[in-house]
């Protein structure tokens, strides 16, 4: 299914956590610009693919499609919650089957978690946008991806062939950037 670009989005705190240990990402994690940027990607994506835990908030979250990933199913069925959502077990089918079902066979899926998923798609990326907001700190927080804190966000993309690109400041006050992580040809 190379007619799929797959991209990864997800912001981190300094020692790599996207959620405080309830799963729930804290306010101090959240900025405008980075918000800004997150909603604009997932306008932009044809399809968006998350863990239960993770959503978006957003005003255009119920028109974008989407596949929830879950072991309360066999292998895939339609979300009954949602029309625009697909349930989907990675145990009993394929990513590709799960796209299929959901109605995407070509253009961009947009990865945002939990930090399960990201994994699973690592060496898949073709690109991961790696929010950083460098003054935060949430201790015994749930990290970003398998592997996390023992090294960093960073060294584990640099792991899976992906390179970071130049970063973006997305909010000067608090130095809150984002880095593409491309994969190397």
């Amino acid at each position: 299914m190379a007619a799929l670009r797959i991209e990864g989005y997800v912001i981190v705190s300094a020692d790599g956590m996207l959620a405080d240990a309830h799963n729930v990402m804290p306010d101090e994690l959240k900025f405008e610009g980075d918000k800004a940027f997150f909603t604009a990607a997932l306008d932009r994506a044809d399809l968006v693919l998350h863990g239960r835990n993770s959503y978006e908030d957003q005003p255009n979250s119920p028109r974008r499609k989407r596949i929830i990933l879950t072991r309360k199913i066999d292998a895939i069925a339609p979300d009954p919650a949602n029309p625009k959502a697909t349930l989907w077990n990675p145990a009993g089918a394929s990513f590709e089957a799960a796209c299929s079902r959901a109605g995407v066979e070509t253009g961009t899926v947009a990865v945002i978690g939990g930090p399960g998923v990201f994994g699973m798609f690592m060496d898949r990326y073709d690109e991961f946008w790696l929010s950083l907001a460098p003054h935060v700190h949430i201790p015994g927080g749930e990290p970003c991806f398998p592997g996390v804190p023992a090294r960093s966000p960073q060294d584990i993309l640099a792991a899976h062939g992906l390179r970071p690109g130049k970063p973006q400041m997305l909010d000067a006050a608090h130095e809150v950037s984002v880095t593409p992580w491309r994969r190397s040809p």
